[in-house]
């Protein structure tokens, strides 16, 4: 079980991420404006950026950890169950999704200290 406050903390241990209440409820993950992940803290579920390809793979997987998220899924947004998602499995799927907003230098020097990851 991962809780709320540790998917915020797994988020903004990546580089230059701020946190940023939106819509009234939502604790929004940004880089600069754009938002990799998302969640209420009282939902027990997160919403984190994926691409279309990993967001089948994951739905197949564990449907019941992983479902398409509301207003977003269509891009390819997954929703997270709290309860039972493997916290390293979560900080790999935030990993991914901060990449695929970072700058390019950024992950670039996220990548020479981390490794590929």
């Amino acid at each position: 079980m991962v809780t709320f406050d540790q998917f915020l903390k797994l988020g903004l241990a990546l580089p230059h991420t701020t946190e940023r209440l939106t819509w009234e409820t939502e604790v929004t993950l940004r880089v600069g404006e754009k938002i990799f992940a998302m969640g209420n803290p009282d939902s027990g579920s997160v919403c984190v950026k994926a691409r279309k390809e990993d967001q089948a793979e994951l739905l197949a997987a564990d449907p019941g950890t992983y479902s398409v998220a509301p207003y977003v899924g269509r891009h390819g947004w997954v929703l997270v169950r709290l309860a039972t998602v493997d916290a390293e499995e979560l900080r790999d799927l935030m990993t991914d999704a901060w990449r695929s907003i970072a700058p390019k230098r950024l992950i670039k020097d996220f990548e020479a200290e981390n490794g590929a990851m």
